[in-house]
């Protein structure tokens, strides 16, 4: 008797975040073992605080913002270093990625399992996320210790730094699953360093040329600097809805982009 056999069809499973956490349960053991490695991406932006508090900021003075407000240099810098290091921290997570997708295989046995390609990109965003919120809460504490908070408003800071942590670690993964090799994170740096030095974090907009203005405007992490130190500062406007919609939609493309690129690459 001749049996025919259709061909197999894959049905995808709905979505665990349980199965997503055990990508960030793996993480915890792994960092548990190098925790300096944790501890020590705490320290840059704090170094860069410092340093702008007893230098930078005795020679300029008060910064005066478009509202007409006057405020203390390190004031109105600490803010925009805190988006910067909600930045930094997920995109430089990438590199972990980078070697556990390409090099150590970990993705391969992970979905051998029930874990889907959604979960593994969920899992590991969201340990990404965890380690920002630790750099910015702590961050925040020293800002709040060294007297650089200018409103109680200052509590949404947190929010919206993990916001930013989370939108910049979805496109950074996204980015990642793109990546050849090791040499192409110099396309990394050479992206987010001019967002560092052009996103209003050291300056007001308004001291650009007109077309740097422009560019800057479109810069995620000038949004993110915006609606950071809207809150430590006090200044609430509209813009701000449009700064975390920005954010949001960034997670949502980079989360998008990176599972279908995730399944692309190792269930082919």
């Amino acid at each position: 008797m001749n049996i025919r056999v259709g061909p197999l069809r894959v049905v995808p499973m709905r979505f665990s975040s349980r199965r997503a956490a055990t990508l960030i349960e793996r993480n915890l053991l792994v960092y548990r073992q190098v925790w300096g490695v944790l501890v020590s991406g705490f320290f840059e932006p704090v170094f860069y605080l410092f340093s702008v508090t007893v230098g930078i900021g005795a020679l300029v003075g008060d910064v005066t913002l478009a509202s007409g407000v006057a405020v203390p240099y390190a004031t109105y810098v600490a803010p925009a270093l805190l988006g910067a290091s909600a930045m930094n921290g997920p995109v430089f997570e990438a590199f972990g990625v980078f070697f556990k997708l390409k090099y150590a295989k970990i993705y391969d046995g992970v979905l051998a399992t029930p874990v889907s390609p959604q979960e593994v990109a969920v899992g590991e965003i969201t340990w990404s996320q965890i380690r920002g919120t630790l750099y910015a809460a702590a961050f925040l504490v020293v800002m709040l210790v060294m007297g650089l908070v200018a409103s109680p408003w200052a509590v949404m800071a947190l929010p919206a730094a993990m916001l930013t942590g989370l939108a910049f670690g979805a496109v950074g993964m996204a980015a990642t699953t793109f990546m050849r090799s090791w040499q192409d994170f110099d396309l990394v740096t050479l992206a987010t360093m001019p967002m560092f030095l052009f996103s209003a974090t050291f300056y007001p907009l308004d001291v650009y040329p007109d077309w740097l203005q422009l560019v800057a405007r479109v810069s995620p992490l000038y949004h993110a600097v915006d609606l950071i130190r809207g809150f430590t500062l006090g200044i609430l406007d509209a813009s701000m809805v449009l700064h975390a919609g920005y954010l949001a939609a960034m997670v949502a493309v980079g989360l998008a982009v990176a599972q279908r690129r995730i399944e692309k690459l190792l269930l082919v």
